[in-house]
């Protein structure tokens, strides 16, 4: 039974001339009328998310491509060849869809093409390939890392006339098989495949139509939230705790200066992570920001009274100094010099006054009253 499967096997592709490389096959648009286009069905099938780079904006992922289309020039009746409907040929035997992905930056080292081209009776042939995709991907990093992404793969011939692209299934039936065969998701979560048509129009002559796959993921933000939102609260509350040390002790200024130092080691993780040509700054980078300026300004006020209570301590001491030095020095200082010296400026004024208002009511003048006491004590003193 093997052997005369394999007889009828090979007799067809005799008939069908792929038992040998043909030109008109392998080169040639399979179709009788040339003005005919050939519609070519596209799926997309995820199996892991490998790595989505913020930095430079690319999304690499492991999918499965299956592509099909229709052969006019193959075809047979599967009752006439023993029931055969399907055969598989060498992928270089017959003509393949020039179908690229616009967004595609990866090596072709990381492609896994199937090495045969499926062909049933009907003339619809199918090819496979698994690959380790890169493409760019716009993101929209404002509500960072409570953000969903969403990352095109857009299919497209450049034979303006000759292929009309189509998808085999729907994107619910591609989301539901994607969740079932999914191997890695790493930090993101899976929401699913949306499917469209589109059409690509250049200079109002050429138009491409366009098959995207748009893959909608969502971050997993626990680990951001441990490493970075919760240390900075925290160094915020620890702040604001700072308050409660006492200025006199000099530790306060280095405690604000650590913490401080603490949240531009966090500023430095979350630049590695960020693009610099966000177009909206995120929403986290606000709220570092703001706390580095809340912490930056406790500083700045923790130094200045620091530098008010030094000033206050200076001049206490030079008053005291100033006092210990008029009373414990026996020689003539400057402040003795100066107490002599408005005493006896102080007598003038006294001796000064006419007698006549010595003769008045000079009792009831207090302001000479003065006088003569504060001329009694110096004399006093000298004696």
């Amino acid at each position: 039974m093997i052997a005369l499967w394999l007889l009828y096997s090979l007799a067809l592709m005799d008939h069908l001339g792929l038992s040998q490389k043909s030109e008109s096959l392998s080169n040639v648009r399979p179709v009788w009328n040339w003005t005919t286009p050939t519609p070519v069905m596209v799926d997309t099938y995820l199996y892991g998310i490998l790595d989505v780079n913020e930095k430079s904006q690319t999304f690499t992922s492991h999918v499965m491509i299956s592509m099909g289309w229709e052969n006019e020039l193959i075809s047979w009746e599967p009752n006439d060849w023993c029931g055969i409907e399907s055969v598989a040929v060498p992928r270089d035997m017959l003509w393949i869809p020039d179908v690229m992905i616009l967004e595609d930056i990866s090596d072709t080292g990381s492609i896994t093409l199937s090495p045969y081209t499926e062909v049933a009776h009907s003339g619809m042939a199918y090819v496979t390939e698994s690959r380790r995709l890169t493409t760019t991907c716009k993101m929209n990093l404002f509500k960072f890392p409570f953000d969903t992404q969403n990352c095109s793969i857009t299919f497209i011939s450049f034979m303006l006339k000759g292929i009309k692209l189509g998808p085999f299934s729907n994107s619910i039936i591609m989301s539901q098989f994607s969740e079932k065969v999914m191997v890695t998701l790493g930090e993101w979560d899976f929401l699913g495949i949306r499917l469209s048509m589109e059409k690509l129009i250049y200079d109002n002559n050429i138009v491409w139509d366009k098959l995207v796959y748009k893959i909608s993921i969502r971050r997993r933000p626990l680990l951001y939230v441990i490493n970075l939102l919760l240390p900075l609260l925290f160094f915020l509350i620890l702040d604001l705790a700072s308050f409660f040390i006492d200025e006199a002790k000099g530790e306060k200024l280095g405690y604000k200066v650590t913490i401080l130092l603490s949240i531009s080691v966090l500023l430095l993780i979350l630049n590695d992570i960020l693009p610099s040509t966000a177009d909206d700054l995120p929403l986290i980078a606000l709220y570092c920001i703001v706390i580095f300026a809340l912490t930056g300004l406790s500083l700045l006020e923790t130094m200045l009274v620091s530098f008010l209570i030094d000033m206050d301590s200076r001049v206490d001491h030079d008053v005291q100094t100033s006092s210990k030095t008029c009373e414990e020095t026996p020689e003539e200082t400057d402040c003795q010099r100066e107490s002599q010296r408005d005493a006896e400026i102080s007598l003038v004024k006294v001796e000064d006054i006419p007698n006549k208002d010595l003769n008045g009511d000079w009792l009831s003048n207090p302001r000479l009253l003065q006088r003569i006491l504060e001329v009694r004590n110096i004399r006093l003193v000298s004696d």
